[in-house]
């Protein structure tokens, strides 16, 4: 098992090189994932789009492989909730851990969803609210549309469930530029209305989120191209340079055909738990959370993406999502430290993984999966390369796991959701390479034992299989 550091070497010059690790070993687990349909797995999963998410198929991979129904799947940094939500489908229980609170709530939301009948009473509810007082919400729609950011255009924060006399909120330019003052003044009542300590107002407000902009009839605003938010003077300069007029849109109807969608398939019957937090506790609280459901402690996987070296702003690239929650955009990328150096990153991933391997079974597996991370800020990168063997040998080594291998796992720069940025689309991170480790010898073996076992790529399946 390779256990060489990188060290710092002289050079003839007198300076430092680095002296790179030995390849570690490849693992034969082939990338099946990359065959499957876009929107492989159950259909709650495109609630919202996500950055730097992967694809459902991928813990699939890895959940049919290594786990049984009944068993605990863990990700510590679930994003939009695809990893715990698959395997929650799959008959597992699926724990989800983010201190973004954006993530949070869209693994929630998936995690502890409404039933359909819940979702549309609820609705309904709040399309009554909307009918009984429509004329002043119409006109606060258009108070702030002609006067954003002014003093007699305040509206009801978010979860106050205030009227729509209850102002006390300036809404941002850029928000009132991107919608019609009707379709505007039906968020505001939804915002003011959705408390997201309630399962069912949570999982509104996630479908919500997944609907507010990108380029279809079924997005409530058409300023930006996609559905991550552009840069708030994008929507300015957009507005202004090409006479932007934002299409009138039924947010209720687009919330109820957005139900069905995401209803396509029953929801999970197995329990899942989200939670809410930094990662180098998930592993003990996940226990705690587990323990007081009455469930199995500890995981029997791992499965997870840490955040890449200064790649994503994750408030900054959804300020318009996290506006109609009620959070601020530059408090959460402050609290998520994304401008990580190497040191601190690898000090921060030793932290992570020594608090996770003791929530995992003897025989557990931990996947992880890492870019390398070619460029930062258009502009080549030594900080994040060779970063999956710096985590090996920094972090997860001495936390006392064992190296099953890795698969390598080229992505292509078309899948990228940052494939609209121009020539710097899918530059930062061309290639994941995904760890794959036992928290002991027994889960290095079982590990490298079902690298190569058959899986049923067919969703929905038939039946659940049991491995």
């Amino acid at each position: 098992m390779p256990d060489q550091k990188l060290r710092a070497m002289p050079t003839a010059a007198g300076q430092l090189a680095i002296e790179l690790p030995s390849a570690l070993p490849s693992l034969a687990l082939e990338p099946e994932w990359k065959a499957q349909a876009r929107l492989w797995g159950h259909s709650l999963h495109p609630m919202c789009s996500y950055l730097a998410s992967f694809p459902a198929a991928l813990p699939h991979a890895f959940i049919a492989r290594y786990t049984r129904p009944g068993d605990v799947v863990l990700d510590p940094f679930s994003g939009r909730g695809t990893a715990p939500l698959q395997a929650t489908a799959e008959g597992r229980i699926g724990v989800g851990n983010d201190l973004n609170p954006l993530a949070h709530i869209l693994t929630a939301a998936k995690l502890e969803p409404a039933t359909p009948a819940e979702a549309k009473t609820r609705l309904t509810t709040l399309r009554l609210a909307w009918s009984a007082d429509a004329a002043s919400w119409d006109a606060l729609g258009e108070l702030v549309t002609a006067r954003p950011g002014h003093p007699s255009a305040l509206v009801p924060r978010a979860g106050s469930r205030g009227g729509a006399d209850a102002r006390d909120e300036p809404v941002p330019d850029e928000v009132a530029l991107a919608f019609h003052p009707r379709t505007l003044g039906q968020l505001l009542l939804l915002r003011s209305q959705l408390r997201l300590d309630d399962r069912t107002d949570r999982f509104l407000a996630g479908a919500l989120t997944g609907i507010l902009h990108g380029k279809t009839p079924s997005y409530l605003s058409t300023v930006m191209p996609n559905t991550f938010s552009m840069a708030p003077r994008y929507v300015r300069t957009f507005v202004a340079e090409h006479g932007y007029v934002a299409p009138r849109r039924d947010a209720f109807d687009a919330l109820a055909a957005k139900f069905e969608r995401l209803y396509r398939q029953p929801v999970p019957t197995t329990p899942g738990v989200a939670l809410h937090g930094d990662a180098r506790t998930a592993g003990r609280r996940t226990r705690a959370a587990l323990r007081a459901r009455g469930l199995p402690d500890r995981a029997r996987l791992v499965v997870t993406s840490p955040p890449y070296l200064r790649v994503l702003k994750y408030g900054y690239y959804n300020w318009l999502r996290t506006w109609l929650l009620g959070f601020d955009a530059r408090t959460i990328d402050e609290e998520l430290d994304d401008a990580h150096t190497r040191e601190p990153y690898l000090a921060f991933m030793r932290d992570v993984l020594a608090d996770l391997r003791p929530a995992l079974t003897d025989d557990g597996i931990a996947v992880l999966v890492i870019g390398d991370v070619e460029t930062d800020r258009g502009k080549p990168s030594r900080e994040g390369l060779h970063l999956p063997e710096r985590v090996w040998e920094e972090a997860a080594h001495p936390a006392g796991f064992r190296l099953a291998g890795i698969v390598r796992d080229e992505v292509a720069a078309n899948r990228k959701m940052t494939r609209l940025w121009g020539e710097e689309a899918g530059q930062a991170t061309k290639t994941d390479r995904i760890l794959v480790l036992g928290a002991s010898e027994a889960g290095r073996r079982r590990a490298i034992a079902a690298a190569d076992l058959p899986i049923d790529w067919t969703w929905p399946p038939q039946r659940l299989r049991s491995i």
